[in-house]
């Protein structure tokens, strides 16, 4: 295929009408030959910022992706439009890696993704010389940083790409980075120069919510996923224990669960991602061994159970909903104990500049966690972006959370810390509090301090809420050389002298009525004639991507067929007018789908 033009490609072969943000800018950019630094979010349309380019520079555009399966999802959906891209990884069989080799060799190919392993070999190299190359793109480029949670070693060797290549225009792209993020992959890719182009991180489609954990956790879940049936989502666990129990749970319950950790079988856990990607309104529940390489456009829902370790790891998963642009939502539950457990990970290990900036980004996790303010405004500011206004799409925007003094509340919680000698766990002060009597208690004479009973005021739970805010602020700390004792800091001290208030936000338990509230914020359901042909429009999807053996979004996004329930076009011409038709897919499945369309058309008719 040739080209004229940047436009001309986004119009004929991805079938969009006009671009989006910096993505033009980006394109003529990297035509011109210069080198970019691209910080966009999922579902931006960041691959764009290089796929274009690769059909309208001479030569073969090499991305430099670190899975497997990330590569192999890219060049199906490639293919799907006509483009001539390929693999080349360590799981194809001789036969196909010696046909992609030739495919190369005879210039057949716009696009090759491979691995940063692959790519540094001294073979390939050498055979990269003998190959017109249109551009180096570097993708999911936060993994160059030892700081991310997907560090990647192998990428800092990608800096010997200028020195072989030094004409040849090479792009960084990420989602996620953090300021120092972002000057690692400056740094180590040797890309000082280059322009950088930021749009803005915010996925204003997705809802934030974060939910303190109960003793019922199971029924809280059931009652946000009631609110998705039939739809796509991710749940994330921190233990491979409770992936499976969840998973076995909501089978049970009658969902379509499949667990996802690291200790299965890697068909079972193939099989399981494939299920994912080609069915509907399956629901996997996984590790964070889960996520990266998920192209799923139509996830409805994340969902962690556990706390993240950080934010970075937190918008990362979180971006995987609602890539499609259509509503989604972000929900999260956490308490005490996930922080806990999460503090001694951390304490196993070597006290090195690595694990402090890890102790930090939990912090900033925990800040997000107990904001009474938007957290879309958290989440960008620790991305060093401000959001100027509440978002309207969060759970402290649509219910403004209610604070309460509880500086006298806080003193004798840490007054407790104190008179105990600092050596006890947040369940044993709570009982000290509340006046309990035990053989433990007594053991240590702790009836007898001044702080036994004064806390009779507030229960059980609301003293965790105490302990957990005060923890989350930095008044207390956690002792994790010994069993996990509380202890202050020297922040308490003017807490404690009474120097200044302490406001507190009061927990609220999400009720039936307050979840459907928070449900009615995003986009109205399709009415029941509209839903008919949705699912009449999705069942000939499917019946295609299995007959092709590929996931029902590479024929068309969830988008694209509700542009179709909207808009109904009855010929070809007003067909290729929906955002995401391209050329090839017009002619490959535009008469199939108008064909669904005619046939509701005369049901619907007296």
């Amino acid at each position: 295929m040739t080209f004229s033009s940047p436009l001309e490609i986004l119009q004929t072969v991805f079938g969009f009408s006009q671009f989006r943000g910096e993505q033009e800018n980006i394109i003529n950019h990297v035509l011109a030959g210069g080198d970019a630094l691209i910080f966009m979010p999922t579902g931006s349309g960041k691959s764009l910022c290089y796929q274009i380019p690769a059909l309208l520079r001479p030569g073969i555009a090499i991305v430099i992706s670190p899975l497997i399966s990330l590569m192999q999802n890219q060049v199906s959906a490639l293919q799907q439009l006509g483009i001539h891209a390929a693999t080349l990884n360590s799981s194809l069989p001789p036969a196909e890696a010696y046909r992609v080799t030739q495919q190369l060799r005879q210039n057949q190919l716009d696009i090759l993704y491979v691995s940063p392993e692959k790519v540094v070999t001294p073979r390939f190299l050498e055979f990269l010389e003998t190959t017109p190359i249109a551009l180096f793109a570097v993708d999911e480029a936060h993994c160059i940083s030892q700081w991310g949670h997907d560090f990647r070693p192998e990428y800092i060797q990608l800096a010997i790409l200028p020195e072989r290549f030094p004409t040849v225009p090479r792009l960084a792209l990420t989602a996620t980075a953090d300021i120092p993020t972002q000057h690692d992959i400056s740094h180590y890719l040797a890309l000082k120069s280059a322009k950088v182009f930021k749009t803005s991180l915010n996925r204003p489609n997705i809802g934030y919510r974060v939910t303190l954990r109960t003793s019922q956790l199971r029924q809280q879940l059931l009652q946000f996923l009631v609110q998705h049936r039939g739809e796509a989502g991710i749940i994330y666990c921190l233990k491979k224990k409770t992936v499976q129990s969840i998973a076995q749970w909501l089978s049970q319950q009658g969902w379509l669960a499949l667990p996802y950790h690291a200790e299965l079988d890697s068909e079972i856990r193939q099989h399981h991602l494939q299920r994912f990607l080609y069915e509907e309104g399956v629901i996997v529940v996984a590790t964070i061994a889960f996520g990266m390489g998920i192209d799923k456009p139509n996830v409805r829902f994340v969902v962690h159970l556990d706390l993240p370790k950080s934010l970075e790891e937190y918008y990362q998963q979180t971006g995987r909903a609602g890539r499609d642009g259509l509503a989604a939502e972000a929900w999260m539950v956490y308490g005490l104990q996930e922080l806990i457990m999460l503090k001694k990970i951390f304490a196993a290990e070597a006290d090195n500049e690595r694990n402090r900036v890890r102790k930090h980004k939990l912090e900033a996790m925990l800040g997000y966690c107990e904001t009474t303010n938007c957290r879309r405004q958290v989440l960008l500011t620790y991305f060093g972006e401000q959001f100027p206004s509440s978002c309207g799409n969060c759970d402290t925007c649509l219910e403004p959370t209610a604070t309460w003094d509880g500086t006298q509340a806080a003193q004798k919680a840490l007054s407790c810390v104190y008179r105990t000698g600092q050596r006890f766990g947040v369940h044993y002060l709570i009982e000290i509090l509340l006046g309990k009597t035990n053989e433990r208690i007594k053991k240590y004479r702790h009836d007898r301090v001044s702080t036994f009973g004064i806390g009779q005021d507030l229960n059980a739970e609301q003293w965790h809420s105490v302990f957990r805010q005060l923890l989350a602020h930095g008044f207390v700390t956690i002792d994790m050389n010994g069993h996990g004792s509380i202890q202050l800091t020297e922040k308490a001290r003017p807490l404690l002298r009474g120097e200044h208030p302490l406001y507190l936000r009061k927990e609220i338990s999400l009720s039936p009525k307050r979840a459907k509230k928070y449900h009615r914020s995003l986009p109205p359901m399709l009415v029941d004639q509209e839903k008919t042909l949705w699912e009449s429009l999705r069942a000939k999807r499917l019946e295609l991507a299995q007959a092709e053996n590929i996931p029902p979004y590479m024929i068309f996004h969830d988008s694209t067929l509700k542009a179709m329930v909207q808009y109904r076009p009855l010929n070809l011409e007003a067909f290729s007018r929906l955002s995401g038709v391209g050329t090839h897919k017009l002619n490959r499945y535009g008469s199939i789908f108008i064909e669904v369309l005619q046939n509701h058309i005369q049901q619907e008719s007296p």
